[in-house]
């Protein structure tokens, strides 16, 4: 399966989307998702634990419960997931931007605890801001391609455009060889490939680090069913 949908084009994307399980892994796949996100694939996905809408919905109703608001942008698994891109789950939920103000923290660990009461498997550190230092590699006016992805009463959430997004998951994918499933998902072109290796190549000062990017981004662009 995971072959023919590397090697399919949009229509496979919206027959694989439609069904139950891909690769013998059942995914909870939603209707109606955003396919402009795609190129032109889609891969498998592999389950952890948290079901991100869901457990935002309920997080919206503890934060206003309390009186308590944030407005903030995500990413990562969890953006990708609200998106339609990816139907895998996510462990966390990472934002980028503002510092998750203390007493918003403090709800999260507490969130957190009462869903482990409820047999919900959740860490503490949840809600995170881990990818907060990927802020100054972003284009300076990556705000303005900002598009919301949760909109409750007491939580809004937006996500970066499609070109920052992909800077970030090729920066993990040539940095840490993280989210190479993400990067598939993603399915970014032989022309976004290309017009972003200049900038990846920027990003370390080691004098093989070129080499170790254009190697990585002619590795995706293959399974992708392209080059670089």
């Amino acid at each position: 399966m995971l072959a023919q949908i590397v090697a399919g084009g949009a229509h496979e994307i919206a027959h694989v989307l439609d069904e139950e399980n891909v690769d013998g892994v059942e995914i909870p796949v939603g209707k109606g998702l955003d396919r402009s996100w795609f190129a032109d694939r889609q891969v498998s996905v592999i389950l952890i634990p948290m079901k991100p809408r869901e457990t935002l919905e309920a997080f919206d109703v503890f934060l206003e419960e309390r009186g308590l608001r944030l407005d903030a942008v995500v990413i990562g698994g969890a953006a990708l997931n609200l998106l339609g891109v990816v139907a895998r789950l996510t462990k966390d939920c990472d934002i980028l931007c503002p510092q998750i103000p203390d007493d918003i923290g403090k709800a999260a660990k507490e969130f957190a605890a009462a869903r482990r009461l409820a047999g919900e498997v959740i860490a503490d550190d949840w809600l995170n801001n881990g990818p907060a230092s990927l802020v100054p590699q972003l284009a300076a006016d990556w705000r303005d391609h900002l598009r919301i992805v949760f909109s409750g009463r007491a939580l809004r959430l937006e996500c970066p455009g499609r070109d920052d997004f992909l800077r970030s998951k090729l920066f993990a994918l040539c940095d840490r060889g993280l989210d190479l499933g993400d990067c598939l998902a993603l399915a970014p072109t032989r022309e976004e490939l290309t017009n972003l290796l200049p900038w990846l190549d920027q990003q370390d000062g080691n004098p093989g680090w070129p080499a170790h990017v254009h190697d990585t981004l002619s590795d995706l662009g293959r399974r992708l069913g392209h080059g670089v």
